[in-house]
């Protein structure tokens, strides 16, 4: 349901780069000419939808390690220039998953306090380098807690970062530097959305 709404704000032309969980998810919900570039930054540009059967070659993985195929006139290289096109601003739209997202668009997608992680990854260049950043998580953690908040409590991957937030309630843009609500999903009704976001949104 996230992912599937996410993919309809992606628009034809762009340089899309897609996280690590349910932006994984998102090809799925793409035709195939939607003209939509999706971008991984292990070296890829132009993933198509996952392998059925003998469209499997071990060589073609994203970032989360995962198999893809390469649509026709696909680009390859290196890392170093894959980042580069990330930290040049080439990159069009990022959708990442996050733990935390605050009221001011910050966002916390990293590290857990107290609990042992490889390292931020590419999320920080990501989320800097991107000219817009969509997030796509959950209302709530596993245990019940709001990931949309009024201030994040984890380690900020980036402040005021955040341009669009996607959830199994409804979708948040960020509009003067604060959260609007600006459309409710599958029933949801803004009580809901409030009984688990402790951020203030219009």
């Amino acid at each position: 349901r996230i992912a599937a709404r996410a993919a309809r704000e992606l628009h034809p032309g762009e340089v899309v780069n897609l996280g690590i969980g349910i932006p994984n998810l998102i090809p799925r919900f793409l035709e195939d000419d939607s003209g939509i570039f999706v971008h991984t930054e292990n070296g890829l540009l132009g993933v198509g939808p996952p392998p059925d059967g003998d469209e499997l070659d071990e060589d073609l993985i994203d970032a989360a390690k995962r198999p893809i195929t390469a649509l026709p006139g696909a680009a390859y290289f290196d890392s170093a220039q894959s980042f580069a096109m990330i930290r040049g601003g080439h990159v069009d739209t990022a959708v990442l998953g996050a733990l935390q997202v605050g009221e001011r668009g910050d966002i916390a997608n990293w590290a857990v306090p107290g609990k042992d992680v490889l390292g931020v990854g590419g999320a920080m260049d990501l989320v800097v380098g991107a000219r817009r950043v969509i997030v796509t998580m959950t209302a709530t953690s596993s245990s019940g807690e709001p990931k949309i908040v009024d201030r994040c409590s984890f380690p900020l991957t980036a402040a005021a970062a955040v341009d669009t937030v996607v959830t199994e309630l409804c979708v948040f843009q960020r509009r003067n530097g604060s959260l609007c609500l600006t459309e409710l999903l599958d029933g949801a009704t803004v009580d809901d959305v409030a009984a688990v976001t402790t951020a203030r949104f219009a």
